[in-house]
């Protein structure tokens, strides 16, 4: 009789042991599952914005011309926000990004806008600042990039440096007639900035899709930028990032500064870059090149 008692208070205990083990489990189990849920609700986020560095010497004003046929040939004109990063870090910023619009256009230029390596190195990091500034208040994790000339390696730069791939992914980058080996027309020979590019290339995200654009005025270079520079990006991006695409636009409008007005370059940014529901069908910059 005493053992069947025994018995009896051992499985009522059991019971309810069991019984508070799963109120706590079963709880905690849904709040992780709503939390990862969660996650990948801020990880889809519709907001992706194109994010546009420009060259050496130029400002915050160096594609509007770019922005204004985008914005003429297709299906819904976007937003324009402006910031140039002056050189105490401050932000100077003009235009807005409209509430409903989900890919604006945002330019970062910088008030020491100077060329060389050295350079390259300080504007990346100031791009840093303004990114961390943008992401924190517009709540994005997921961008495009389109980066003219040096604006390219400044791109370069802060993706190897300071981009956390696990707080946000870029999806896609278009380089426009940037100079990875600087002026050297020989990739045998290597400068310093390309050596630095090579060594942390394994920094690039892996998902990654680059297109690297090449303007050729006269087969060999586009009047400023040689063509080889430009073709050693491979060197950095090619098996490394997801994918990695060069192409080459010749005739007019292929001169070093007029690349990011090119009819072919803004078919290729509309192709690639932009939300494939703006494209407006059969328009003249959709034809194949």
């Amino acid at each position: 009789m005493k053992n069947k008692r025994k018995m009896g208070r051992y499985l009522f205990w059991g019971i309810l042991i069991i019984t508070c083990l799963l109120a706590i489990i079963i709880p905690a189990n849904t709040w992780n599952s709503q939390k990862v849920k969660n996650s990948r609700i801020i990880h889809n986020s519709k907001l992706n914005p194109v994010i546009l560095i420009p060259g050496s010497s130029a400002t915050q004003n160096r594609f509007d011309e770019l922005i204004d046929v985008l914005n003429t040939s297709t299906n819904r004109a976007h937003s324009l926000l402006k910031i140039t990063v002056q050189k105490t870090g401050e932000l100077k910023i003009t235009g807005k990004i409209a509430k409903r619009d989900m890919q604006p256009f945002i330019v970062v230029g910088f008030e020491d806008n100077s060329n060389g390596y050295s350079s390259i190195k300080k504007q990346a990091k100031w791009f840093n600042t303004a990114f961390n500034y943008l992401s924190d208040k517009y709540k994005f994790n997921q961008f495009s990039g389109i980066g003219h000339s040096n604006g390219g390696l400044i791109y370069t730069t802060f993706l190897e440096k300071y981009f956390d791939n696990k707080a946000a992914s870029i999806n896609t980058l278009m380089t426009i007639g940037s100079p990875y080996n600087g002026e050297e027309t020989n990739q045998s020979t290597r400068t310093q900035m390309l050596a630095d590019f090579v060594a942390d290339r394994k920094k690039i995200p892996t998902d990654l899709v680059l297109y690297s654009i090449a303007g050729t005025e006269n087969y060999t270079n586009d009047g400023i930028v040689p063509y080889q520079s430009v073709n050693a990006g491979k060197y950095i991006f090619q098996n490394q990032a997801k994918s990695y695409t060069e192409i080459t636009v010749t005739g007019n409008e292929s001169e070093h500064s007029d690349l990011p007005q090119n009819k072919q370059i803004v078919a290729l940014i509309k192709q690639y870059v932009m939300d494939s529901n703006d494209s407006k069908k059969n328009g003249p910059d959709d034809k194949k090149q």
